[in-house]
């Protein structure tokens, strides 16, 4: 077991000694008091449904040799060492780094920030700098990837690892030969520290619209997470179509800063967008420059990380034509518009859109191919923000022919309780639609209900292979459920 003096862990930190040395040895840094192990730093943050600082004795106990605490207050066990800092969140982005060697140092790093769009604009980036011949590692909803290869490394959050989960990835993929990490940075991980010491060679904004406010409690407070991406960010890659651009880079001191966009005038600009059964194609003017982009997947949203890839594989000094070439060969992401194939003439959508904004741009993509009718199900998660739900309801009533509304991940809410919320939306609409708590009852009515032309969008979970109820998660895949319901 590797061993590290204390002080070497706290380098960049600032802190206080309470009580010991910093001379002592360390063997693993937690701030879960059930890992604690023998020489353990255990980290006492204050979490949003706990305080670190209950466990200090329990940690003791099992091992513990010293505390890192922002509690001055706390009861300390004799004779261990205790170290105090402002803010053990932001300390434990660094101390992890220490830990491994600060591995992001000798890679380049790439952070995607935006409501929606994260995914599927780090596949793009990933993608197209792979093909470019990078070592390419990729973290985030999806899990963690080193080029095509899936690694078994699990970490707790969504999006984005805790910190000493995070700096672990680095470390391994550094192991593996990884050039350019691309990953997911969300709003929590940056109101909450995660990202404390790193800095991205690249960060990109995709949009923002309503979501996590049961979090932030504010769009201002949502706003002003994401935009801390930029504080931290050397060059930059944003959507000049969105609104919240300007707020974004209010902290942004690097250069340059690209804009993309469909509608503004922006430094990437898509024009004379085609949409096909297969695909979509462009034309990219970059400076005045007239490039030719096909794009193997639907949606003008996907156009639009399209160009936040192009943008930011040209920052990190890929030539245009290379790009353009990975472009084309891009594999679409699992779970974000992913067709279900079928012999019965309709189009079955498996899509992660979860937001009112992810839903409307989801219904319109599949608009666009001209169906005979649109039917979308979803339904809404518990425990999260509920004021999207009527808003939800109304986008899927005006747009769609026809509703199914049902269960997504309900946690510790009553599902009835959520769809009733979606209702006071989808109502005034006037349009037809229908309740199926069940999600696996609810997918087979709406394979049953399509007809030839038709098509079926299920929304929501997209790649997600679970459902949660209470607080266990069940085994649940929607693309598996469809394939069931087209063979039964």
């Amino acid at each position: 077991m590797t061993h590290h003096k204390l002080s070497d862990l706290l380098r960049g930190v600032p802190y206080e000694v309470l009580q010991g040395t910093t001379d002592c040895p360390v063997s693993d840094v937690v701030h879960n008091s059930r890992k604690v192990s023998t020489n353990a730093l255990f980290v006492c943050q204050r979490g949003l449904n706990t305080d670190g600082h209950r466990y200090i004795m329990e940690a003791s106990g099992a091992g513990a040799t010293a505390f890192l605490v922002e509690d001055r207050t706390a009861e300390f066990p004799a004779g261990k060492t205790v170290i105090f800092t402002e803010n053990a969140r932001k300390a434990m982005g660094r101390v992890a780094a220490n830990l491994h060697g600060n591995p992001a140092e000798r890679m380049r790093l790439v952070g995607v920030t935006g409501t929606n769009g994260k995914t599927t604009t780090t596949h793009f980036i990933e993608n197209i700098l792979r093909f470019a011949g990078r070592k390419t590692g990729l973290i985030g909803t999806n899990g963690i990837f080193a080029g095509e290869e899936k690694l078994d490394i699990p970490f707790d959050t969504a999006t984005t690892p805790d910190p000493l989960e995070l700096h672990r990835i680095f470390a391994e993929m550094l192991h593996m030969g990884v050039q350019d990490v691309v990953m997911e940075v969300s709003s929590h991980a940056l109101a909450l520290h995660k990202m404390e010491g790193l800095t991205f060679d690249v960060g990109i904004f995709t949009n923002l619209t309503q979501d996590h406010l049961d979090f932030h409690g504010t769009m201002e407070n949502y706003h002003d997470a994401k935009a801390q991406l930029f504080k931290i960010s050397r060059t930059a890659v944003v959507n000049q179509d969105d609104p919240s651009t300007p707020t974004m880079v209010k902290y942004f001191n690097g250069d340059p800063c690209l804009s993309y966009g469909l509608k503004s005038e922006a430094d990437l600009r898509a024009l004379h967008i085609q949409t096909a059964a297969h695909g979509m194609t462009f034309d990219l003017d970059f400076g005045g420059v007239m490039r030719y982009f096909t794009l193997p997947m639907l949606g003008l949203y996907n156009v639009s990380n399209c160009l936040a890839a192009v943008g930011t594989a040209y920052l990190l000094g890929i030539g245009m034509d290379k790009i353009r070439e990975g472009a084309a060969g891009i594999i679409p992401v699992p779970g974000r518009l992913q067709a279900v194939p079928n012999d019965r003439g309709v189009l079955i959508i498996v899509d992660y859109a979860h937001t009112p904004d992810g839903l409307e741009n989801t219904i319109r993509a599949i608009r666009d191919l001209s169906p005979k009718r649109v039917i979308t199900l979803f339904g809404c998660g518990g425990d999260r923000d509920k004021d999207k739900r009527p808003q939800m309801g109304r986008i899927a009533g005006e747009l769609s022919d026809y509703v199914i509304l049902t269960s997504d991940n309900p946690r510790t809410e009553n599902p009835t309780e959520i769809i009733s919320q979606i209702e006071k939306g989808i109502m005034p609409a006037g349009i037809l639609y229908e309740v199926i708590e069940n999600r696996r009852d609810a997918i087979r009515a709406g394979v049953a209900l399509l007809k030839e032309g038709d098509a079926l969008i299920i929304a929501g979970k997209g790649h997600e292979d679970y459902q949660i109820i209470g607080t266990t998660k069940h085994r649940f895949c929607d693309y598996e459920t469809v394939v069931e319901a087209l063979c039964g």
